[in-house]
């Protein structure tokens, strides 16, 4: 895995963890850590050797959002619009759709785009003094970089308005309750126990697990009969994968799997 300058990247036993490095601003997303960040996630995606990821930040927080510097002084209406655009579709929509699964680990504050950037992973480990925030509304905005998306399919529209207009940090036990987190574990642990889950993950069929974003996301937006129908295509694909030929023989011989990705 290349550097980056505004990331750190470590892998081990086919975890890799990303690590958002702008401590001194608590990560907010500026010009470089946003490039970094899509740089990291493409390279991610072809590597064989990556089967499933971490994202963190570092020192106190997980990401405190856009750092308004990305948008000028003075921006017009016009360059606001372009610059979520041309930021935010491709890094969301990569998280959303790549073919391995992305665990966040959240550490601190995760607000606006941070908490929309926290959201966009398959799952979410809490550090139980961590928080999210939709802090949009706190400055007259509507939220962005896809946390509209995010939030209300993952809370429903009732609390997703209340999160989104009220604008409070919503500590990790509320996360856990509204169903914004996976897990919530001890701060000193964080990084151990979401690598530990994002290993156990690696070892499985990573094919499958990619494949299941996706049909995942097909069936939020489509009808039953559709959704079918894009199973099927999937599974064209996963029958011919080894991991597949694995798993049955296994079952088969009443053994645990060895997976390998392929």
């Amino acid at each position: 895995m290349e550097s980056f300058k505004t990331v750190l990247t470590a892998t081990e036993n086919g975890v890799l963890t990303l690590t958002m490095n702008r401590p001194q601003k608590r990560n907010a997303l500026d010009a470089a850590l946003n490039a970094d960040l899509l740089a990291a996630f493409i390279a991610a995606e072809a590597d064989d050797a990556v089967r499933a990821i971490v994202l963190t930040g570092a020192g106190k927080g997980f990401c405190a959002g856009a750092d308004l510097a990305v948008f000028g002084a003075n921006p017009t209406p016009d360059q606001v619009y372009q610059a979520i655009i041309d930021t935010y579709q491709p890094l969301m929509g990569k998280l959303a759709t790549m073919e391995k699964p992305i665990i966040a680990a959240i550490n601190g504050a995760a607000a606006g785009a941070g908490a929309a950037l926290a959201l966009a992973c398959d799952l979410q480990v809490m550090a139980d003094d961590a928080s999210l925030m939709m802090a949009f509304s706190n400055i007259g905005l509507v939220p962005d970089a896809g946390a509209s998306w995010f939030l209300v399919r993952q809370v429903g529209y009732g609390r997703a308005f209340q999160i989104a207009a009220e604008g409070e940090p919503l500590p990790a036990a509320t996360c856990l309750d509204w169903g914004l987190a996976n897990k919530v574990v001890p701060a000193g642990q964080l990084l151990e126990i979401t690598q530990a889950w994002a290993g156990r993950l690696a070892r499985r069929p990573t094919v499958a697990l990619g494949l299941t974003k996706h049909v995942l996301n097909f069936s939020m937006q489509h009808f039953l009969a559709a959704s079918i129908e894009y199973e099927a295509r999937l599974q064209k694909r996963t029958i011919t994968t080894a991991d597949h030929r694995e798993g049955v023989q296994a079952f088969l011989e009443k053994r645990p799997p060895r997976f390998t990705g392929k």
